[in-house]
């Protein structure tokens, strides 16, 4: 059994379990409506997670029967420019957080995610889904459209299907979700706890700065032309390989022995 500890937020449960922190967004009577208060809660919560070098995985999930509903469209009735623009400005940088973070991120989605919550799940670096979850960007059904939550989304879906997604606002099933890329893995509901587990423990054998180095190396080339991805990557690998973990990597691999991690 996991030793579990855990930090008090308003809208937000944080745990350690064993290598990996679980963040779950608990609003349920809201549907865990992402809230001015509650991405600023969260970004904060991924950003102490920087540090913890025995924590190797993050895990975000929704308390209750939704992952995310999205922005709390109630705080954004009869609002001045100013405060919007704090709303939209906070989930940016939030949504930039799970990318600066040098541990994985992943989404574990049990229920609905919708609007911003499906933008929580496509910036996210991995998401595993049950079977029953459904994804959304319906803005456009209320007259908002998910322009923000259409920066990941288009980004891991590509061009046509996010379009698809934006202009009808229709849901798609868990398995169009994977056919997509919107998610990695789709399970049955009662997998989906060691399905995420699963993962954690594959992901936490390898070296954390071997990990925070090819996070941080995959978002730095992503969007640059091939050239300069292949330069940018070749700086990174030269010094990836000189590091005291990629030479110990190596000589264990060469001995046919386990790999003794030193985390640099």
């Amino acid at each position: 059994m996991s030793q579990l500890s855990e930090t008090a937020y308003r809208n937000l449960l944080v745990r350690t379990d064993g290598s990996a922190t679980r963040i779950t967004l608990d609003r349920p009577e809201r549907r865990n409506a992402l809230s001015l208060e509650l991405m600023g809660e969260l970004t904060q919560a991924l950003r102490d997670c920087a540090d913890q070098v025995s924590q190797r995985v993050v895990v975000i999930e929704g308390a209750g029967p939704a992952f995310s509903a999205g922005h709390d469209l109630a705080e954004m009735i009869g609002r001045e420019e100013s405060f919007l623009r704090e709303l939209f400005e906070t989930c940016t940088a939030m949504m930039e957080t799970i990318h600066e973070l040098p541990q994985p991120v992943i989404a574990k989605v049990h229920g609905i995610a919708t609007a911003a919550g499906c933008q929580l799940v496509a910036a996210c670096d991995l998401a595993v889904a049950a079977d029953s979850a459904r994804f959304a960007t319906p803005g456009v059904k209320i007259g908002l459209f998910c322009s923000t939550p259409m920066v990941p989304v288009s980004r891991a879906v590509g061009r046509k299907r996010a379009m698809e997604m934006l202009l009808t606002g229709e849901p798609i099933d868990a398995r169009t979700a994977l056919d997509w890329g919107l998610v990695n893995r789709v399970v049955p509901a009662d997998e989906l706890d060691a399905a995420v587990s699963g993962l954690v423990a594959t992901i936490s054998r390898s070296s954390s700065y071997t990990v925070a180095t090819g996070k941080r190396a995959f978002y730095d080339q992503v969007d640059r032309p091939e050239r300069g991805a292949y330069e940018h990557c070749t700086a990174v690998m030269t010094d990836n390989a000189l590091a005291a973990d990629a030479q110990e990597g190596m000589s264990a691999f060469l001995d046919k022995r386990p790999p003794r991690w030193h985390g640099r």
